[in-house]
């Protein structure tokens, strides 16, 4: 089982590289189904989940090559439209395939997606939209079959800004014909960055990080070569990891408007941010301070991906911050761990109050990705030497995570046990 070894008391310094988004590449990748033909994307992290998706690409019957960040997706030949479970489990977001299958191929069979328990991300509004498009659903030994028999565009109105479900609206409504209009659609960067590389492909569709979306379907398909945006969550876990250590990072090829809200809690705990172009730099103060309650919210709000590693930095401050979680109900699973390191976490429901002191050493493990993020936070922070176990969860969304630690002064290694 890998691990992570941690010496903590180490300032942070020095530049770090973003990778690509894993909540862009990985709808993106599934979208590569819809044009039939070659798609070339740059910027593309080496992630776990990333290595799951190409799997389920090529079991499809797409061909998919990869040098250095770069992908080549070609879709040309789509012989299947089934993903088999031992593939779904693997991510949670694997759901995603199923509005470009049914798209392209008119029927999709999928199980229930795995990932990490965070708690329930139930895909009933996927359901409910795609009924709506025409699509016939039914449940069958566990798996989903869907059948798209009587496609038509129309309004769907979310009941709320899913991303998943509004990103398989749009794969679906792109086979539908007529216009659909989606109402009260997600407005994360990710979204747009879907959008921007469906334009490409010569998909008709407005609204990218607005609430009203619409798709114009059946369109026609290009070739298409796209860039993945910077990833937003990776930025926030960097810059808080400097907060919680001390010293002066500057993350590059980071997009600071993504990133807003992180970078308001970090100022109210006294840090210095900068920002220049695609560059953001943080000054840390001798202490963090307490911030205004941190609530998670849909975006432009907090991102609740983002909770986790700030949460492990103010862990480390003098001050207090109240954190209230209103989008996954299990997203405080690593306050118990964080508290083995000596945090001062009172987890009452959705909310916990967090009172900043010195935190040590100990021996952790990560239950989901995020929570995998603040436990290095916090080690790097600690006194003493820190095991931070589970860190599979980690690779789903961080690529080299040690060695960029490792550029910027941390004591890190991955052990292979």
């Amino acid at each position: 089982m890998s691990y992570y070894l941690v010496r903590g008391g180490q300032a942070l310094r020095g530049e770090v590289p973003i990778s690509g988004a894993k909540n862009s590449v990985l709808p993106i990748l599934a979208a590569t189904l819809l044009n039939g033909g070659r798609s070339l994307l740059h910027n593309c992290p080496d992630l776990r989940d990333v290595r799951s998706a190409i799997q389920i690409l090529q079991h499809l019957g797409c061909k998919v090559s990869r040098e250095g960040d770069t992908i080549l997706v070609d879709s040309s030949v789509v012989d299947r439209w089934d993903v088999p479970h031992e593939l779904m489990r693997e991510m949670r977001s694997s759901v995603i395939f199923l509005g470009p299958i049914l798209a392209r191929c008119g029927r999709a069979r999928l199980s229930l997606p795995g990932g990490c328990e965070i708690g329930q991300r139930p895909i009933d509004l996927h359901l409910s939209s795609l009924r709506k498009l025409g699509v016939s659903i039914r449940e069958q030994g566990g798996d989903i079959l869907c059948e798209a028999r009587d496609l038509r565009g129309g309004d769907i109105i979310l009941s709320f800004p899913s991303v998943g479900a509004t990103e398989n609206t749009i794969l679906t409504a792109t086979a539908c014909p007529g216009v659909t209009r989606l109402i009260n659609a997600a407005r994360e960067p990710e979204i747009a960055d879907l959008q921007a590389f469906l334009r490409k492909t010569g998909v008709l569709v407005q609204g990218g990080g607005e609430s009203v979306i619409t798709v114009s379907g059946e369109s026609p398909r290009n070739d298409v070569e796209h860039t993945i945006l910077p990833d937003r969550i990776e930025t926030a876990t960097y810059l808080c990891a400097a907060a919680a250590c001390g010293g002066e990072v500057t993350v590059t090829g980071a997009e600071p408007e993504h990133v807003g809200t992180v970078l308001q809690c970090l100022t109210e705990a006294g840090c210095r941010v900068r920002c220049a172009g695609r560059t953001i730099t943080l000054q840390a103060p001798r202490a963090l301070g307490g911030m205004s309650p941190v609530r998670t919210m849909p975006y432009p709000g907090f991102p609740t991906d983002a909770q986790a590693p700030l949460m492990a930095a103010a862990c480390t401050g003098q001050g207090t911050s109240l954190f209230i979680e209103t989008i996954f109900e299990n997203r405080f699973r690593h306050a118990a761990e964080l508290a083995r390191m000596g945090a001062d976490i009172r987890v009452n429901g959705r909310t916990a109050l967090v009172t900043g002191r010195p935190l040590h050493g100990a021996r952790v493990r990560s239950t989901d990705l995020r929570g995998g993020a603040a436990l290095v936070v916090a080690g790097l922070a600690a006194e003493g030497e820190s095991i931070v176990e589970g860190i599979t969860h980690i690779d789903r969304g961080y690529e080299r995570l040690a060695e960029k630690l490792t550029a910027l002064g941390a004591d890190i290694r991955r052990v292979e046990a």
